[in-house]
């Protein structure tokens, strides 16, 4: 009924958390090693803001979306969706912010593996 609400809200915060970021590093004229953090976020919003995008066309296509106030059929019955936001929409903003962490850690990773060698090392 309204589990996409849950990732929406979290997509919203982490734009413009985002933006926050990307202004910050801009302004330190720092030149980065590596993906700057703010990329790895809109990593992490693109795949929220797709996610939610998706899970509201389903909610549309079976008809729990409705085009007038309260706008979705489970608020007549505020309890249930309630309890579906808490199970299962903070249950996937979860899994897809957990997926997000995992791809960070791997490019990490990659990008530490991939360091060129330095010539103390090399001699």
């Amino acid at each position: 009924m309204a589990c996409f609400v849950v990732p929406a809200t979290e997509a919203v915060v982490t734009t413009i958390v985002t933006k926050r970021v990307k202004h910050n590093e801009e302004k330190s004229g720092k030149k980065p090693v590596g993906i700057r953090f703010s990329e790895k976020l809109g990593w992490l919003n693109k795949m929220l803001w797709g996610g939610s995008a998706l899970l509201a066309f389903e909610h549309l296509w079976h008809g729990e979306i409705a085009p007038f106030f309260p706008f979705l059929t489970g608020a007549s019955e505020p309890a249930e969706m309630f309890a579906e936001m808490a199970t299962n929409g903070v249950g996937m903003a979860a899994a897809v912010t957990l997926a997000w962490a995992g791809i960070v850690g791997v490019t990490g990773k990659l990008a530490k593996d991939e360091e060129p060698e330095t010539a103390a090392e090399v001699t």
